[in-house]
């Protein structure tokens, strides 16, 4: 699964970390990597479908050669992490090194464990969401475990493309390969399988209460800010503004809520101002202040 590095740096393994917190990080890579060993010996490969990445690839080179799967993934990611250690950090590469160890690790003490079931859709999407609950988690605690985004990275400064276009087409590649290694039944679940990978991994990055970002202009802007703290419970700022158009002085309400809150937002303003303009942006992470995620009463 094509994991994002550009995601694992803003969580890396500092320095001067207490000896708890430590050992948290390298547990929750540690637990991720082997989460992602039982969505692909488990589920993936018994029913040859495939992820995408480097561990795409070494679906298939396991499949036609007959060697242990953990052996391809871990000698494959070995110049990304490599690459890693030059381009993004010793502590990056070196939670990366050990999420790939475990994960090869675990490929290989579950290739003889009875799988779970034999019926292909069932194995793509059970197999889909366990594989990206796993990357999820590496990735929050600072790790990886595919290097091919690695290489989209440094590739992307030297093409016109971006990062994710890279990949998509690295990614498409290797799909149409497993159309020729195991057929095209196969490589369409794969490409579901990926995209349930996929999701998961957002899922578990953010949290399914992710939180977003408000911006209202309105003239009732004072009402509005006041229900939004009555009724939602959550602090507002006032911004000062000026329309480019006309000039005018304007008030803008910025406030942080979770997804959860969002339709009751859109009913405040649109019962005080129909003709308010309102703009939700998702963000990632939030930190200081008073904003807390909260269930909505």
């Amino acid at each position: 699964m094509n994991d994002s590095p550009e995601n694992a740096i803003a969580a890396p393994l500092h320095k001067g970390l207490s000896k708890p917190k430590l050992a948290k990080i390298l547990f929750f890579i540690c637990f991720g990597s082997v989460l992602m060993g039982v969505g692909i010996e488990e589920f993936l490969v018994p029913n040859k479908i495939l992820d995408g990445g480097i561990t795409g690839i070494s679906i298939m080179l396991s499949h036609v050669t007959g060697l242990r799967l953990g052996i391809f993934i871990f000698i494959l990611n070995l110049p990304f992490f490599y690459i890693g250690y030059k381009q993004i950090g010793k502590t990056f590469a070196l939670s990366t090194l050990l999420g790939i160890t475990v994960l090869s690790v675990s490929t290989a003490l579950l290739h003889d464990v009875p799988v779970f079931t034999k019926d292909p859709l069932l194995a793509t999407v059970f197999g889909g969401i366990i594989l990206g609950a796993g990357v999820g988690i590496v990735i929050r605690y600072g790790g990886s475990l595919d290097g091919t985004e690695i290489l989209a990275i440094i590739v992307n400064k030297k093409l016109p493309f971006s990062v994710g276009e890279i990949v998509m087409f690295f990614n498409l590649f290797i799909f149409a390969s497993a159309g020729f290694v195991f057929g095209w039944n196969r490589a369409m679940y794969s490409v579901l399988a990926y995209f349930i990978a996929y999701k998961t991994i957002d899922i578990v990055i953010q949290g399914v209460d992710e939180s977003k970002s408000v911006w209202i202009i309105s003239e009732n802007h004072k009402i509005i800010g006041e229900a939004i703290l009555a009724r939602l419970g959550r602090g507002v700022t006032y911004l000062n503004g000026e329309g480019a158009y006309t000039g005018d002085d304007k008030k803008v309400i910025f406030c942080v809520i979770t997804r959860l809150e969002e339709a009751k937002l859109k009913s405040i303003v649109e019962e005080i101002d129909p003709l308010a303009f309102l703009a939700i942006a998702n963000i990632t992470e939030v930190r200081g202040g008073r904003f807390k995620k909260k269930a909505i009463h």
